[in-house]
């Protein structure tokens, strides 16, 4: 060491700085300790070890030399972080290594706090003391972590040097990291170790430019970065989109090290396919076997997976093959990414033949592919096979866990039977049937799926506090059901606890949010959350945007979805087959068919291959309106694509058919459907009874009835509602009753549109069966809406009172009832009928009987309304963006 070094040494009388090891120069030491120097004389601090007690001790406090008033520190450390360091400093005592402790409360000292991280040994509490004694980000405070990095480094504690590094540089910002930390101090350093544990430090805090610089100064002085930290570096680039600095980092590496690995190539081609660039991920698949590296099942799993996202499930067959031509056998990861991609694509059929060739081949499936398998058969609407692979799976001991529940729950919920969702409620209540560490969330599963949300958010308190194993599955669970049930505020809570309790959020966890988000059409608040996550690095998948984007659709704002579809491009996120299919069955709905048909051709541009969901939304776009003709031609070129119709596709083609009255073709398209091995469902037997209805073919509407019932599905209130809805348009209204008899029979409660429709019947038909039809009506508890209104309202018109209809509509508008369009037409014809003599009719007993239903439909809405404002206040809601305020008084 220098004289002058040791002069400056001797002449600092407030800090102790002891002698540094061979890693750090002379020169870089001394011009440390100048700055050092410098910085004291703007400096201050306590020179004793007093402190202010307050009205709560702080063990840590009596080692710092700052006074307690400067709280930031405090502020720093969490509780965890608080306690451990409080354990660590207790065995320092122990050891009698107080010394450190002593010379650090009389006067601050880097060199100081470097002996003592080192001396707590373990890296998480040192670096909590490092936070702990570094109180403030001013530029003397940032030179002397500068220090702490010397020492850590000199000692061989280059993890933890990164660490205080890092943080050092994430507080302070990248301009003043730049200037400050780079230019200033570490610019002229020649150190291996200090080069490398900056650029780590620049990367772990995402500033790229300022890890390349170091990168290049290593180069420099001649040192060779290591691997890990290059890719590093190449991950973070890659993320940024900036592939110059990527292709060049790559060809340092080829020309002057290091030679880029297996897990390079891999991470790149990974990085590439991310973006949609996937011909420059195969280009590199080939360059690597040009510099001795050898494809591995990662690299070709990572292509296929890039293939089947983009919908080229059967193109990525082909590198299959290469797999085994180059001695690499596909892994379980490779055949669930083919059975994922079948079932997203709703070919279950193909899904099912990798999965038993894959059994063929040894590779035993696991829970996730039977979870992912089941999860097909339930979108398919094939929820028995759903079922007996669920027996299978326990049969063969693969224990289903909580995802498997949740599955199997809300498939026979929608598409099964009351009995086999009791069932597997029974099943999966059995201890030895599912894996321990699944049991919590399939207990909370259960709760939300049978709609106790109260009762499971409960339960996981209570688990919680116990200290009982939890997954990310129960909290996904729960903030899923109340985001179902349109409470976006209950499920932030849950949320929120779930971030409290140290849990990372998955992709789904946002899903779930954005959907109840959108649910209730709070678009711009999910569009932030969005942003927020993209910001904060959470992983937000494509299926979040199309969350949405399906948001935007259903509240009828095009504009918003196009720009959202815009955005999601500008943000790197190549839409995906799932994406697109949902863009293009949101205009289909909407009646944007011609746009939604340019999508698709877009679609084929890009690439992308189509599947089912997008025909099937095409189809019936164009059936909708009305060019049938259109809609078989894309249904024969979705055959010639190798996909086969499902039951959707039939179901849709036979509505369109029906809608023009093309029964013959309608039938003809149901026998076909039965030829190619589909079941007819609920949809398809309504549609074709509806489509005979509405010819006035009540004898082959009521023959599918029977079909229906024989093949095993029941009329539902659709079926009836059908039906009853024929015989009053034929006027056989002894029919109808008959009709209204067999639905109470079948344990079936009418719904408003039974009642609206035989209510129809009654204003045509004879008064003596009017008056017996609306005596079951009232004994059923008949309940009218505005559809009522507005049919008793015409009838009346139409029967020559016009008076008296300007008289109730007069009632109801002083009781706050709210009119439509079609009330205020009706009422401008009854005003003119008032207005012209001529159009004065006789009164008779039908109209008198018209008059008095209207008078018992005002009475009950009447008193319907006066029941609200007595039991309760308005309920008023307040949404700033981040709450709604319920306020309901009793």
């Amino acid at each position: 060491m220098s004289a002058a070094v040791l002069r400056l040494h001797r002449s600092l009388k407030v800090c102790y700085f002891c002698p540094l090891s061979l890693h750090l120069s002379s020169e870089t030491l001394a011009h440390l300790l100048s700055v050092y120097h410098q910085s004291m004389k703007y400096a201050y601090f306590s020179s004793s070890s007093s402190y202010n007690v307050g009205s709560k001790f702080d063990f840590l406090c009596q080692f710092s030399p700052f006074t307690s008033s400067s709280s930031s520190g405090s502020n720093a450390i969490n509780s965890n972080e608080r306690r451990m360091l409080a354990v660590g400093i207790s065995k320092l005592i122990k050891l009698e290594e107080r010394d450190l402790l002593i010379r650090l409360s009389r006067g601050f000292s880097p060199v100081a706090i470097a002996e003592i991280m080192v001396s707590l040994q373990e890296r998480q509490v040192a670096f909590a003391f490092f936070k702990y004694a570094f109180r403030d980000q001013s530029d003397f405070l940032v030179r002397c972590c500068c220090v702490v990095v010397h020492s850590l480094v000199a000692k061989d504690f280059r993890q933890l040097a990164q660490d205080v590094l890092t943080w050092t540089i994430q507080g302070i910002g990248e301009k003043r990291s730049y200037v400050l930390v780079w230019r200033e101090i570490f610019s002229t350093a020649v150190d291996f170790y200090i080069l490398d544990a900056l650029m780590r430090s620049f990367t772990n805090a995402e500033m790229a430019s300022c890890a390349l610089e170091v990168l290049d100064r290593m180069r420099g002085v001649g040192g060779r970065p290591s691997l890990s930290a290059i890719c590093c570096l190449i991950k973070l680039l890659l993320r940024f989109g900036d592939y110059s600095s990527v292709w060049m980092l790559f060809k340092d590496m080829i020309f002057k090290g290091p030679i880029p690995s297996n897990y390079v190539y891999n991470m790149m081609i990974l990085g590439f396919c991310r973006r949609g660039c996937i011909r420059i991920a195969e280009s590199l698949l080939y360059v690597m076997r040009k510099f001795g590296c050898k494809p591995d099942v990662y690299t070709y799993n990572i292509l296929i997976n890039a293939y089947c996202v983009r919908g080229w499930t059967w193109e990525a067959f082909s590198w299959v093959h290469l797999m085994f031509e180059s001695g690499c056998t596909p892994s379980f990861a490779t055949f669930c990414t083919f059975i994922n991609a079948f079932c997203k694509e709703g070919n279950i059929a193909e899904a099912n033949k990798i999965f038993t060739w894959m059994q063929e081949l040894g590779v035993s499936p696991n829970t996730v592919l039977y979870n992912s398998l089941m999860d097909g058969y339930v979108k398919a609407r094939e929820i028995g096979m759903a079922n007996v692979l669920y027996e299978e799976m326990r049969s063969k001991g693969v224990a289903p866990d909580g995802v498997t529940f949740n599955i199997l729950a809300v498939g026979n919920e929608k598409y099964g039977k009351e009995q086999d969702g009791n069932r597997l409620l029974r099943s999966f209540s059995v201890m030895g049937s599912v894996q321990d560490s699944s049991l919590p969330d399939i207990h909370i599963g259960g709760l939300c799926w049978a709609g106790r949300l109260d009762e499971a958010f409960e339960l996981l308190g209570f688990m919680i506090e116990k200290g009982v194993c939890l997954t990310v599955v129960s909290f996904n669970s729960l903030i899923l059901a109340y985001s179902k049930a349109g409470l976006e505020d209950r499920a932030f809570e849950v949320y929120n606890i779930m971030l409290k309790v140290g849990f990372t959020p998955s992709a789904p966890t946002y899903t779930s949010l954005l959907l109840g988000l959108s649910k209730i059409g709070r678009l711009q608040e999910a569009k932030s959350l969005i942003y927020k996550m993209i910001q904060n690095g959470y992983p937000i998948s494509r299926a979040a945007f199309t969350v949405v984007l399906d948001g935007y659709f259903k509240k009828g704002d095009m504009m918003g979805a196009q720009g959202l579809w815009a955005e999601m491009e500008m943000l790197g996120m190549a839409p995906d087959v799932v994406a697109v299919s949902s863009f293009i069955q949101g205009l289909s709905k909407r009646g944007f068919v011609e746009q939604a048909y340019d999508m698709y051709l877009k679609m084929l541009s890009k690439g992308l291959v189509p599947n089912n969901f997008v025909y099937n939304s095409l189809i019936s776009g164009f059936c909708n309106c009305g060019e049938l003709d259109e809609a078989l031609k894309l249904e024969l070129e979705m055959r010639n694509r190798g996909l086969l119709p499902d039951v959707i596709t039939f179901n849709i083609i036979i509505k369109g058919f029906c809608k023009q009255g093309r029964m013959k073709s309608a039938m003809a398209t149901y026998m076909e459907m039965l030829r190619c091995g589909w079941t007819p469902d609920n949809v398809t037997y309504n549609t074709l009874i509806s489509g005979y209805c509405m010819q006035l073919d009540m004898l082959n509407a009521e023959n599918l009835a029977n079909t229906m019932h024989n093949s095993g599905w029941g009329p539902d209130i659709t079926t009836y509602n059908i039906q009853i809805h024929g015989y009053c348009r034929s006027r056989r209204m002894n029919r109808a009753i008959m009709m209204l008899d067999e639905l109470v029979s079948a344990g079936i409660v009418p719904d408003t549109v039974t009642y609206n429709t035989l209510l129809s019947g009654v204003c045509r038909d004879i008064l003596d069966h009017a008056m017996i039809l609306t005596g079951k009506l009232l004994k059923m508890g008949f309940v009218p809406d505005l559809v009522t209104t507005n049919l008793l309202l015409s009838n009346l018109r139409k029967h020559g009172l016009p008076h008296r209809t300007a008289m109730w509509a007069q009632k109801l508008s002083e009781i706050s009832f709210e009119f439509d369009e079609i009330t205020h037409k009706i009422l401008d014809r009854a005003y003119n009928d008032l207005e012209d003599v001529e159009s004065t009719k006789e009164i008779t007993g039908k109209s008198l009987f018209l008059d008095l239903l209207m008078y018992m439909t005002y009475d009950f809405i009447y008193r319907n309304k006066v029941i609200q404002k007595t039991s309760s206040k308005p309920i008023g809601f307040t949404d700033n963006q981040s709450s709604v305020n319920v306020e309901a008084v009793c």
